[in-house]
Parts: C-alpha cells; sequence; structure tokens
C-alpha cells in the first residue's frame, strides 16, 4: 500500500511539473502530458526510486532520474507530441523541474518508504568497499645485486 501512495505521489508531481513546462510553456494538450507523466512515473520509479537510491542514496538516484526524465520526455514526447515545439529544449525544462522534486521525493522515500527494506541488498555502497591497497613488495633478487 505504501508504494501505491509513494507512486501517486511521484505521478501526481511529474504530471504537475509536465502541465506547466509542456501545457502552459508550449500547449501540449492534457491526454499527451498524461500519458508521458505515465510512463515515465513508472520508469523512474522501478529504476531511480527502487534499485539505486537504496544501494547508492539521493545524489546518484537524482542525477539518474535527471537522465530518465530528459531522454524519457524527449523521446516518449517524440511519440505522442503533435504540437510543433523545440522538444529538445522543453525536455530539458522539464528534466530541471522534475530533477527538483524528486531530490525531494527522495527524502519521502528514505524515510517513509524503503526503512523497511533494510537488508543487505539495499545498504549503501561504502568507500572501502572498492578499496585498493598499493605498496611495494621487497624483492630479495634485487637487494643482492647491489654487493
Amino acid at each position: 500500500m505504501k508504494h501505491i501512495r509513494a507512486l501517486l505521489v511521484k505521478f501526481v508531481m511529474v504530471t504537475a511539473v509536465l502541465w506547466v513546462v509542456l501545457g502552459l510553456f508550449y500547449g501540449v494538450n492534457f491526454g499527451d502530458i498524461f500519458a508521458i507523466s505515465l510512463f515515465l512515473t513508472i520508469a523512474a520509479y522501478l529504476i531511480g526510486d527502487l534499485v539505486i537510491l537504496p544501494r547508492f542514496g539521493n545524489a546518484m538516484a537524482t542525477l539518474v532520474d535527471f537522465g530518465l526524465a530528459y531522454l524519457g520526455v524527449w523521446m516518449i514526447g517524440g511519440g505522442f507530441i503533435e504540437e510543433n515545439i523545440p522538444l529538445g529544449l522543453a525536455s530539458l525544462y522539464a528534466a530541471i523541474g522534475i530533477t527538483i522534486g524528486e531530490w525531494f521525493f527522495h527524502s519521502y522515500m528514505q524515510n517513509q518508504i524503503l526503512p523497511d527494506d533494510d537488508n543487505e541488498r539495499n545498504r549503501y555502497a561504502r568507500q572501502d568497499d572498492f578499496a585498493t591497497e598499493f605498496s611495494e613488495e621487497p624483492n630479495p633478487d634485487l637487494n643482492n645485486d647491489r654487493d
């Protein structure tokens, strides 16, 4: 139930941003905005919020969501939007707005939705998980050649 609530909050946020950017500024009809919002919300929730956010944190999930929003609005919008608009620029504006909202949505997800899902696969990747130790190895053959 809590994931459905989170999906609904995310859908409302994405739809509101897309309506402001695409609807008010570029005159795209609400049906196209609704369809783009639906696809974008589901993809971003599954990839950014359930996979990236628990493992890598808010900053990385926000970057991933920016890329998903930009490419998603651009590619999905290219198939749905019939108006002649500068879709790349509109996608950039929409992605910036969605990314700002995602930063706060991720805080909500971490505090309200994901705490019960604490297990090994959802832990943050620590800095020393990927550390490599560098040192010099003594070579006894080189020490004997100095005589």
